[in-house]
């Protein structure tokens, strides 16, 4: 779950901090309050694309931080990002030029990372949004996920793996003589630039983050020094004044013993001061503005770029290029001396892959049509009545990827009359929303997704159907996070955590101000969402309201 997220200068979000808790969080406010700008946020942290034009007038830089809980960052990237504790901070930022900064966990990392946390972390769905469950290759997974799937997917993908194998063992051995040896020469070069580099998991990173000291080393040494000299080896400095103030307080301790206390805390201080002045001092003499270690740096910069360029994005997918350029070099030098059982060999694959996919395209189509009942039930308590849901699972036999040779795509026909088409283009942006819920909702058991995100589910729905809405939100959020824009009380009723956002203005700039609702400024709140100012009669409702969702 996410914990705590910051937002400075973003728009008119100068400066908002919230707690966030498990379940539901309602997040609600007037028309153009600035709730959208919280969800816009958050993507943004975790990945998505920036724009300048988010960016406060007269703020220099954007800043989004989030703390999430470690366990829901994957196994590998924790591993390679190095983090260790319960609780991860996230950070990123971007100036006015569009340029942005990641941090995770205190250190600089590549966008990508936060990419990769953020798609395993959580699920936006919204009028205008809608990552994974449009996506043709989340829809198979989730099904998989929704048929109990995982095991019988994993030994495809296995067979599936010694079958590539083979069969590239073996279009190497078809080559020619010439074509081969060709082939094996281009590898080894490849190999050999590869090789000469040296290259260490996560170098990129790491220069990336010297790069800007060693540019800037004479200021950051004159900024270093000034501090230090005011800190330490100035004349009258801080340590020694603080040292004059702890015998000045201890003789006012023996006059009056109620003020002894502040001497412990004038003490710390003082070795806070004296340790801050040391650490600047090693920072100041550590620093090199040696240009022959610029030089050296940025040259090794661009010898990476150059790999990259030609491997993968970063040093460590070139180590995997390496890794599989070698074996295929391996197959070209051996070939004829394995040819004849390769064949073996594929064959025998080729059958036992054959006989695992009809058997997960079988499994496969009977949780479709478990899915596509599920789903309909939901549509239908959503405001869908007459909508028209199925989860098409079509087989390409011999065509095998990782998966199978299955296609599987969700069509919707959201009116009578209408055509099964894809979710995507069938329904407008409310049905959209609702689709996706119905959707979440099927899935809850199989779907593991820690936060999902709703921008106004709620669109054109209203009374029982809103009240449903509310509900399913709430059963979506038991052992996950869910946050949801709303404008209607029905559905902020059910929320454990309720948000309000607000628009100040003062000394001529408008401020984004968040509230966490709770007691009478709840009701309050609900009241107004009932129709305007509270009155008796709308607390009365908003009262009632409240009560229903607790029952």
């Amino acid at each position: 779950m996410i914990r705590r997220l910051k937002v400075v200068n973003f728009a008119v979000a100068e400066k908002v901090e919230l707690e966030l808790g498990a379940g539901f969080t309602a997040l609600t406010g007037e028309t153009g309050a600035g709730k959208s700008i919280l969800l816009e946020s958050l993507g943004f942290l975790l990945g998505g694309r920036g724009s300048a034009s988010w960016l406060r007038a007269g703020a220099q830089r954007l800043e989004v931080e989030g703390v999430i809980d470690a366990a829901d960052v994957p196994a590998d990237l924790r591993r390679e990002l190095g983090i260790t504790g319960k609780t991860v901070e996230l950070k990123r930022e971007l100036d006015a030029t569009g340029r942005t900064r990641a941090l995770v966990a205190g250190k600089p990392a590549p966008v990508a990372a936060l990419g990769r946390i953020g798609e395993n972390f959580a699920d936006f769905h919204g009028q205008h949004e809608s990552r994974t469950l449009l996506q043709a290759a989340s829809q198979l997974i989730l099904l998989d996920r929704f048929g109990a799937l995982e095991t019988e997917r994993a030994e495809f993908a296995e067979a599936y793996a010694a079958w590539a194998g083979l069969k590239a063992r073996l279009e190497a051995s078809s080559l020619s003589v010439a074509e081969r040896e060709s082939r094996a020469d281009r590898i080894r070069f490849q190999l050999e630039e590869i090789d000469e580099a040296k290259l260490r998991p996560g170098e990129d990173e790491e220069l990336e983050d010297k790069l800007p000291r060693l540019k800037n080393a004479e200021k950051l040494r004159a900024l270093a020094d000034t501090a230090y000299a005011l800190l330490y080896a100035e004349e009258d400095a801080a340590a020694a004044r603080l040292t004059k103030a702890e015998r000045a307080l201890s003789d006012l301790a023996k006059l009056d013993p109620a003020m002894g206390h502040l001497q412990s805390e004038l003490d710390a201080a003082r070795i806070s001061v004296v340790s801050a002045s040391h650490e600047l001092g090693a920072y100041r003499d550590s620093v090199s503005s040696d240009p022959a270690v610029l030089d050296a740096l940025l040259s090794r910069q661009d010898s990476l770029a150059r790999l990259k360029r030609k491997h993968g994005v970063t040093v460590s997918e070139v180590l995997a290029a390496r890794e599989r350029l070698a074996a295929e070099l391996d197959g070209l030098v051996n070939a004829d001396a394995h040819l004849e059982k390769t064949r073996k060999e594929l064959a025998a694959a080729e059958k036992v892959l054959a006989k695992l996919c009809d058997e997960v395209h079988d499994k496969r189509v009977k949780a479709a049509k478990k899915l596509d009942a599920a789903v309909l039930k939901e549509l239908k308590v959503l405001g869908l009545p007459h909508a028209r849901f199925s989860c098409s699972v079509e087989m390409e036999e011999g065509n095998w990827n990782k998966t199978g040779a299955d296609g599987v795509e969700f069509l919707l026909a959201p009116n009578p009359g209408e055509p099964l088409r894809p979710v995507k283009t069938a329904a407008s942006g409310g049905e959209l929303s609702r689709v996706m819920l119905a959707l979440k909702t099927a899935f809850a058991k199989a779907d593991r997704t820690p936060l999902l995100v709703f921008d106004e589910v709620d669109a054109g729905i209203g009374g029982e159907v809103a009240h449903a809405v509310g509900e399913r939100l709430a059963a979506l959020a038991k052992g996950r996070q869910v946050l949801c824009i709303t404008h209607l009380p029905q559905v902020a009723c059910f929320a454990q955590t309720h948000l309000h956002a607000v628009k100040d203005v003062s000394a001529g700039r408008t401020r984004l101000r968040v509230d966490t609702l709770a007691g009478d400024g709840r009701l309050e709140a609900v009241a107004a969402m009932l129709g305007g100012k509270p009155t008796g009669a709308s607390r009365k409702h908003a009262q009632e309201l409240l009560e229903s969702s607790i029952s």
